[in-house]
């Protein structure tokens, strides 16, 4: 069968893959201690499951409209509102199954071919691959460690043509856990209204904060009806399997962004927007509690990296994952990680699965115990230790 070449400008997402061989090496019988996924290895909350269950009995299981149940999309912009000070009415928010389709949607909706989308390097893999797959063309903007993984104001303004047509940015930062402080977002913000730039913000991660409070871009003057704020249930509430994610879009995007759904997937699944509604209006302690543990698993990896020769390792302030340099043990971040799995049963990923600027650096998800962690770590100081004495061998 002949494919359309476009195809072949498609990527895919490495910690699907890395989990695959992770678990192919488990069917060997080995102990694979899985640390590449980037999901919370917590239970939804009872009460969100609860309501799903109910809304089932209660026929919430037929088509729904396509941008999302009302109930839902008010209680979004009534949190948007409480927690971000972003002043949306319920018609500019839009659920999909899942916020990568929030992604796509958006960069078929602005890009032609050959206009240009700034990215971050390293960053969500999807970015780049969609941006390449409608033709346009992606520029990486390097988020580089001596900045603590925040992108260069100066560097961004540089990186500016004609052909710009969207900026896109994530933070906290997967995958290195950073935030961009106020003065970074004012920095975008100038550029994208003297340049009539559409940004993407990817807030996925708003709530997993560890110091200070989230700030929205769509806050800052000249922003609102510019600004694609994308958000979802994934990573807050535990729900990665729900599929569950929306954006607020500025007026003139809503009824491009309909037109998608309706050609691609019709709507979102009724039940779990009600369970959707009661994890925004009800009681928030499971958050919170996830959040003090990702806090305390967070300084114990941290630590655990740093005191592992050739380990540097920053300490993150949102997400749940660390990005540490390995270049001190004299390999790669591909290299190293496959030593991790196949020597050590460590699932990590290479910090090339973000983009170029990774290839020194590791990607690892604390979602996981902390004795999974601990062990973890003991592991990898073991398979480090273990090249360090082969290190005249190799030479």
């Amino acid at each position: 069968m002949r494919l359309a070449e476009r195809m072949g400008s498609i990527g895919t997402e490495t910690a699907f893959e890395a989990a695959a061989r992770a678990r192919a090496l488990e069917a060997t019988g080995r102990h694979v201690i899985h640390l590449e996924i980037g999901e919370p290895d917590f239970d939804t909350p009872a009460n969100v499951r609860h309501a799903a269950a109910r809304a089932i009995e209660g026929g919430y299981t037929h088509y729904g409209p396509p941008l999302g149940l009302p109930q839902l999309r008010e209680a979004i912009a009534a949190d948007a509102h409480a927690r971000r000070g972003i002043e949306a009415s319920p018609d500019r928010v839009v659920v999909t199954p899942g916020a990568k389709p929030i992604m796509f949607y958006a960069i078929l909706a602005l890009v032609e071919p050959g206009d240009e989308v700034i990215y971050p390097d390293p960053g969500f893999p999807i970015y780049e691959s969609m941006t390449r797959f409608v033709g346009g063309v992606a520029v990486p903007i390097p988020l580089r460690e001596e900045n603590a993984f925040r992108l260069d104001p100066d560097e961004l303004r540089s990186l500016v043509t004609p052909r710009t047509r969207l900026v896109i940015f994530n933070s906290p930062h997967n995958p290195t856990g950073s935030v961009l402080a106020r003065g970074d977002l004012e920095a975008i913000a100038t550029l994208a209204v003297e340049h009539d730039l559409a940004v993407l913000a990817d807030e996925i991660y708003s709530r997993i904060l560890y110091e200070g409070e989230h700030l929205s871009i769509a806050t800052l003057p000249g922003m609102a009806e510019r600004t694609i704020v994308l958000d979802g249930f994934s990573k807050t509430y535990a729900m990665t399997g729900w599929r569950l994610g929306y954006a607020i879009v500025p007026e003139a995007l809503v009824a491009p962004l309909s037109r998608l759904v309706i050609n691609s997937v019709s709507c979102t699944s009724s039940f779990s927007q009600v369970a959707a509604v009661e994890a925004l209006t009800g009681p928030q302690d499971d958050v919170e509690a996830m959040v003090a543990e990702f806090r305390a698993r967070r300084d114990l990896v941290v630590d655990g990296l740093n005191a592992i020769p050739g380990f540097r390792c920053l300490r993150p302030e949102g997400a749940f994952y660390v990005f540490p340099n390995v270049s001190g043990t004299g390999l790669s971040g591909p290299e190293l990680a496959d030593r991790l799995l196949h020597d050590g049963g460590v699932s990590v990923l290479a910090g090339t699965a973000f983009g170029k600027t990774g290839l020194h650096h590791l990607r690892i998800s604390y979602a996981n115990s902390q004795e999974n962690l601990r062990h973890a770590l003991a592991r990898i100081a073991e398979v480090v230790e273990h090249l360090a004495e082969l290190a005249p061998v190799r030479e």
